[in-house]
């Protein structure tokens, strides 16, 4: 069974492209489409997703919540969400993957709408998801969260700590997310730099922030020149050289260009082949476990520069 709760409004059975209610839905595998057939309760939805986190006390279980990014149609969310669900299962994690399914318009054209609908969004993976599991994290939590952000998908989810944050209840409690990924981020570089009260929020509620990136992205590059001027985006050139001691770069521009021939020619594949890389998954798996130091995971290297890089 597969988990992911969506903010796309309804189209009769089906969804849109428009915002609306939270829904929670549980997809069989054999499934390529959801419907409306397929949305549960909230709190039966959240109870599956606990017990399926595979915690085995003193053994912690692990929940991974997937944010797409823009130009994302909802059944290319869930075949992603099976990749990714797939590709970690195959190196031996044992948790739970779920995905926040938000509305963007399938269309490259789409960008500047999706940033739109992005930054309405977060507001909704802070009410529907951030709160409700910020709220099951007692001080004996039997499981650890995580985050996976893809390109604009890392925007959203900046903006969604920031809400947290800026509501007082939410603020109140203490809780945190243990590991957070930013593959291809969307997001400015200098956002990240330490002190930066944009990325304060995500880095006051998480161990660790890695960001996966490659200066051969061309979409980003498109995502720069739509943006005329603005600063440089972190999935395309890295974290700057000021960044806080929790926030990893990892440079994956070389194994991209190694590798290139696997991954095929198709439009914006720069962008997304992370999710078509075993060796991508492998690193995501031992960062999420966080049992290795961000210096010993077997499938990282230091550049001639002092780097880390993919290998």
């Amino acid at each position: 069974m597969d988990y992911f709760f969506s903010v796309r409004g309804r189209s009769g059975d089906l969804y849109s492209d428009r915002l609306g209610k939270a829904k929670y839905l549980a997809i069989p595998g054999s499934v390529k489409k959801a419907t409306r057939a397929h949305e549960i309760n909230k709190s039966k939805w959240f109870k599956a997703v606990q017990s399926k986190a595979g915690a085995n006390p003193p053994a912690k279980g692990h929940i991974v919540i997937f944010v797409h990014g823009f130009n994302t149609e909802q059944y290319d969310m869930l075949e992603r969400h099976r990749k990714i669900r797939k590709g970690l299962e195959a190196h031996g994690f044992k948790g739970t993957l779920i995905s926040f399914d938000w509305p963007s318009d399938g269309s490259a054209l789409g960008y500047s709408a999706d940033r739109r609908d992005a930054r309405l969004s977060a507001d909704r993976l802070f009410q529907d998801g951030l709160t409700q599991l910020s709220a099951l994290q007692k001080e004996d939590c039997d499981f650890n969260i995580h985050v996976l952000a893809h390109s604009m998908g890392c925007f959203l989810l900046r903006e969604a700590f920031d809400y947290a944050d800026d509501d007082h209840k939410t603020a109140q409690r203490s809780w945190t997310v243990s590991q957070i990924a930013l593959v291809a981020a969307d997001i400015s570089q200098k956002s990240m730099r330490e002190g930066s009260p944009k990325s304060s929020s995500l880095l006051r509620h998480c161990t660790r922030v890695t960001s996966y990136y490659s200066p051969f992205d061309d979409i980003l590059s498109i995502s720069e020149v739509k943006r005329i001027g603005v600063s440089r985006r972190l999935g395309r050139v890295g974290l700057p050289q000021d960044h806080g001691e929790k926030a990893v770069n990892l440079y994956c521009g070389q194994y991209y260009k190694d590798n290139s021939d696997d991954f095929g020619a198709e439009i914006g594949i720069s962008h997304r082949w992370y999710f078509d890389s075993p060796r991508f998954y492998e690193d995501l798996y031992h960062t999420f476990m966080g049992k290795l130091d961000r210096d010993v995971i077997p499938t990282r290297t230091r550049t001639d520069q002092g780097n880390l890089a993919l290998v």
